[in-house]
């Protein structure tokens, strides 16, 4: 009874009405602004402070969620349990140590073998992500028949590190539409139902251009980010199949730019997914390159309207890439950041992983007035975006040129990232 209930709040907000209609609408006029990239406007969304989820309601003589008696069965389980639907060979797990000593031939690529071996994501912490994705997508099931849950990103593709968030997008087919208005409100039916779930703790609406729901898994540090039928997230997880140095690469330059704080999207400087589309072009476009553009060579397994649920299938079809390019971890890491350094032009060229090169920053609404241009993948608009502030921008550069010029001296991982404790604090999640 009580989840028929729900069903008809969730029907009731899906045809929003009253002050419910006038909240979305101030809502997305804010978002047409935002969808303009206009600076003052994005840093005011920015600075907003996240709508919070309000504790659960408690119900005449009924416990809270977690009980016996929840007001709402099959949602009060203290930790996700049924069988999942976790399937190995379509996950990454660690890369094996002997095969990455190959490329660690002088100390910095050493350290950075060890930082990656200490950080990566382990099979374990891949299906405690799994177990909980599988419990909630049975769970949403019962109010949006037919939905799927897929686990995205780094979680997926191997490039996450034990401390990663666990990403999350949503698919709802049929009646629920792919418009702004119609997956916002979505979105906030879902935050209202995520209150009931007593594995789930701190949910929290992000308000961004896909708004996003973060929550933990409850008495853990595990979070998760959901979005709705943001289906691009899962389309380019399986957009790369890389060669061994590529995950010690992008870790140790996400966990380098986290210490220096140009990795933080939401205060203006570069997200993680930005810092993997500058790492891959950066190798993309060396003499001898170290990854091609599976997207330019292999366009069949990468159609952007092929269906979702097949979408993990095309890069099977896809002969591994033999590189020619014998550097070492170290010298790749020196010439990453030296190319942004000195060689890249930031008010000239665009990067392109779709294409494999630099392109030419045409004058176009998407890249006009842009401090960085990156080019996502699939939908081809600017994942830079954040950064709209020429401080922001000058100090972005000036810590390229700065860890560049120290690290071609001292030829140390930690002059310019204190190795020891990141992995410190790594081994201390729980």
């Amino acid at each position: 009874m009580k989840l028929y209930f729900f069903k008809c709040l969730v029907t009731l907000y899906e045809f929003p009405i009253g002050i419910y209609l006038i909240y979305l609408y101030h809502y997305v006029s804010s978002r047409r602004q935002y969808d303009e990239y206009s600076p003052h406007v994005v840093k005011r969304q920015r600075l907003g402070s996240p709508v919070t989820c309000p504790p659960p309601p408690c119900f005449p003589n009924q416990m809270v969620a977690g009980s016996s008696r929840s007001p709402l069965p099959r949602f009060d389980r203290a930790h996700p349990t049924p069988q999942s639907h976790f399937h190995p060979q379509m996950l990454t797990l660690p890369e094996s140590s002997n095969s990455l000593q190959a490329y660690a031939k002088d100390k910095l690529s050493d350290q950075m073998v060890e930082l990656f071996e200490a950080c990566q994501q382990q099979a374990c912490d891949l299906k405690r992500k799994e177990v909980c994705r599988a419990q909630l997508q049975l769970d949403i099931q019962r109010v949006y028949a037919g939905a799927r849950l897929y686990l995205t990103g780094s979680s997926m593709n191997g490039l996450g590190c034990r401390s990663s968030d666990a990403d999350l997008c949503l698919v709802l087919k049929g009646k629920v539409s792919f418009t702004v208005l119609k997956t916002t409100a979505t979105t906030i039916n879902l935050m209202m139902f995520l209150c009931f779930i007593a594995y789930v703790e701190r949910t929290q609406l992000i308000r961004a251009k896909v708004p996003i729901l973060r929550f933990r898994e409850k008495g853990s540090d595990l979070q998760f980010d959901l979005n709705v039928n943001n289906t691009v997230g899962i389309r380019n997880t399986f957009l790369l199949r890389t060669d061994l140095r590529i995950r010690p690469m992008i870790l140790v330059v996400k966990k380098w730019a986290r210490h220096h704080q140009i990795n933080d999207a939401s205060k203006g400087t570069l997200s993680s997914y930005t810092l993997v589309l500058m790492v891959l072009h950066y190798l993309q476009t060396l003499k001898e390159p170290v990854v091609p553009s599976l997207q330019r060579d292999y366009p069949e397994c990468f159609n952007p309207f092929m269906d979702i649920d097949i979408v993990p299938e095309g890069p099977k079809h896809i002969p591994p890439y033999k590189s020619t390019n014998q550097s070492s971890l170290g010298d790749l890491f020196r010439g990453f950041l030296r190319y942004y350094a000195t060689d890249f032009r930031w008010d000239k060229q665009v990067i392109s992983v779709r294409e494999a090169r630099a392109l030419p920053k045409i004058n176009s609404q998407e890249w006009r007035n842009k401090y960085i241009c990156v080019e996502e993948p699939f939908e081809r608009n600017n994942v830079a975006r954040a950064v709209h502030e020429k401080a922001k921008f000058d100090a972005i550069k000036a810590q390229f040129a700065e860890s560049c010029r120290i690290l071609q001296e001292r030829k140390d991982l930690n002059s310019i990232l204190p190795v020891r404790a990141v992995i410190n604090k790594e081994s201390s999640r729980k």
